[in-house]
Parts: structure tokens; sequence; C-alpha cells
């Protein structure tokens, strides 16, 4: 590699205890030799903050963002406190591979560009909705870079230049959903930097395991696209009605179902193949009432600015 700029690594952690062990696996085990590790608790309650300080080295710190409940009043203090010219942002729950960093700096070799964005692939799982949500790949940054209305990177693979926070300002602090988008979309629309796409850039993500943790994503998404209707206009959701979802489950129950299970017995098919359109129905309702109840705050519209130097204006 002969591009070697610095990298600032941030990552907003609450109640990270679990995850915090595997995460600093991976960041150590990267063969990108020019970085340092922001480590942003966010108020946690469980042993995060006692795991961070005995984390803490020469590459690696940890801050403590206890003010704002939100990853992106944390991904803020990270920024504020960086030294690099390049931030890159991943998850507490997320693996990056040892050439995540060093494949996703690369396209910045190029002076345009001013975003990102790595894949995104899930971890392996065994249960039926994990293995639902990879066939749907659920998490792939494909379906967030293909936005009808604007591109857009999403945060558990994301790395910005420092000067285009410097132009459109830091993450909405007080948002709790869809500050991905809302950053991408102002840095792409308000400046001239370029957004690019590197698949072998890879972090690993967990799918949701359980019915109550797939309506919650869901509900997120839902929220979404509340927040970012009225941050920027882009259309809602439309809602199926009733009459659509009973012509949907008939359909599953008299085609789709018997269709699928002919194939699992022949050996052509999985079990997680005759339940997609029940899953699938499960999935938009819960993003249904995201959307309906979502309510974007006042404060959630505040947009929070790059402490700079008088030095450096």
């Amino acid at each position: 590699m002969s591009f070697l700029p610095s990298v600032s690594i941030i990552v907003p952690i609450y109640n990270g205890e679990t995850d915090l062990p595997a995460l600093l696996t991976c960041l150590q085990a990267q063969t990108y030799p020019n970085f340092e590790c922001l480590l942003v608790d966010n108020n946690s309650n469980d042993r995060t903050s006692e795991l961070l300080k005995a984390a803490e080295s020469d590459r690696i710190r940890s801050l403590n963002q206890s003010q704002i409940q939100s990853s992106y009043a944390a991904r803020n203090l990270g920024i504020q406190n960086a030294s690099s010219e390049i931030l890159a942002f991943t998850d507490a729950d997320c693996r990056p591979e040892p050439n995540w960093l060093a494949e996703l700096i690369q396209p910045f070799s190029d002076s345009s560009v001013g975003l990102v964005a790595g894949e995104i692939k899930p971890l392996p799982g065994h249960t039926l909705l994990e293995q639902y949500a990879d066939r749907q790949e659920t998490l792939s940054q494909k379906h967030t870079l293909s936005h009808p209305f604007c591109a857009y990177g999403q945060t558990a693979n994301l790395a910005i230049r420092f000067e285009a926070f410097k132009q459109v300002g830091l993450f909405r602090p007080y948002l709790t959903t869809g500050g991905d988008a809302d950053i991408c979309w102002r840095i792409l629309r308000e400046t001239s930097w370029q957004l690019r796409f590197v698949e072998t850039a890879i972090v690993r993500h967990r799918h949701r395991t359980t019915l109550t943790e797939l309506r919650s994503q869901w509900r997120r998404y839902g929220r979404s696209n509340r927040y970012l209707h009225e941050l920027h206009g882009i259309d809602l959701m439309r809602e199926p009605n009733f009459a659509e979802y009973r012509y949907r489950l008939t359909r599953w129950m008299l085609k789709e179902l018997p269709i699928a299970s002919l194939n699992l017995i022949r050996g052509k098919a999985n079990l997680v193949d005759s339940i997609n359109t029940p899953i699938g129905l499960f999935c938009l309702q819960a993003r249904a009432e995201g959307q309906q109840q979502a309510q974007l705050s006042t404060e959630a519209q505040t947009i929070e600015r790059l402490a700079i130097p008088a030095s450096q204006t």
C-alpha cells in the first residue's frame, strides 16, 4: 500500500460488554498500519466502561458520551476528538475483517471522493430468521446505495473525510435512526464530494434471531422513513391494506407453500423457503407501524457543528 493517510476508527457503544472482546480483537487485527480507535461509551450500565479503560493503549482511546442517549451523539464526540483526515465508522456488534480498513481507504486516493461505503455481510447463523435475512441480504449496502432519493452508506461500514464534516456539520445528535442517510445526503447534495463503494471492505454483522428483535429492527426502519420524510422530503413507504395482506397470505397457503413443501421433500429447497412470505409480511407490518407512530422531535432536527480551533480557521 502506497496510499497511507491517517485514519480514526469511531465506534459508539451502548452496553457492549458481550461484544467488546471480539470487536477489539478485530480492530487489533487490522492490516492497515496508520490508524487510531476512538471507542465511545454512550451511557452504558454494564461493564463497558471498565472494559474500555482496560483496553486503552497508544492506539485505542475511550470516550464517554453520557449527556445524549444516541449513537449519533456518541459518533460526534469521536469526530470532535479525532486526529485523522479520514474517519471510519463501524458498530460494537460488528466484526471487521482484517483487510477491512486497508480496502476501505483506497478510494480516497482520488481527491474527489469524500465518502466510501464497504459491504456488510452476516456472521454465521443457524436459525430460520437468520437464514431468511441472509437470503434477503437484509444488511447489504446495495439496498441503501440504490435508494431512489439519493445513495447512502450505513454507518456500520462507512468512511468520511474530516473535511466534509467541516462543510456540512456533524450527525444530528438527537436523531435515533436515519442519521447515516441524513449525513450522506447532506454531503452529497450540498458539496461536490463523491461516494464510492468497495465490496471487498467487509464488516460482518449478526442477524436478528428472535421475532421480537426482528420486529424492533423493522420498526426502526419505519421510523427512519418518517424522520427522513420530515428532514428531506422523501416519499413515505406505501402501507399495504388488509386486502393486500389477505391476498398474499392466501396465495402463500394455496400455491407457494405446497410448492416449497414438495421441493423440500425432494431436497431442492430448505425449510426457510416455505416461510418467506409470512416473515416478509411480518417485517412489512412492523415497518408500517414504525412509520405510523414515529414523530420527529424539534431537537432531532438540530445539526451539531464541528468545533474548529481558531488556529485552524
